[in-house]
């Protein structure tokens, strides 16, 4: 039983990590206004909640619903680098 309270420690730091990280990116957003940083920000801001949300579900029977949210926070991550990468190969071609 006492490693639940460990358990309960670390899903919390974890949310606290998610939560930085998400400010930061806001922040980068916020500064450059590109969506890449939007992107990731709101992701990162998903998983925080996703990480939250499973420390109130037994591990036994986690929902569907919080693999689609963590499958949700990481498409947006992959759809934020395929843009950030088209806009820079656009901009190659143009110069060039």
């Amino acid at each position: 039983m006492e490693n639940d309270h460990v358990v309960t420690m670390i899903q919390g730091a974890n949310v606290l990590a998610c939560l930085a990280i998400a400010a930061f990116f806001l922040r980068s957003w916020r500064t450059t206004h590109d969506t890449f940083f939007l992107l990731f920000s709101l992701a990162f801001g998903m998983f925080a909640v996703n990480r939250c949300a499973l420390a109130f579900v037994d591990e036994r029977d986690e929902a569907l619903s919080l693999y689609l949210v963590r499958l949700a926070a990481f498409l947006m991550i992959a759809t934020a680098i395929v843009l950030k990468n088209r806009t820079r190969s656009r901009g190659l071609h143009d110069a060039g």
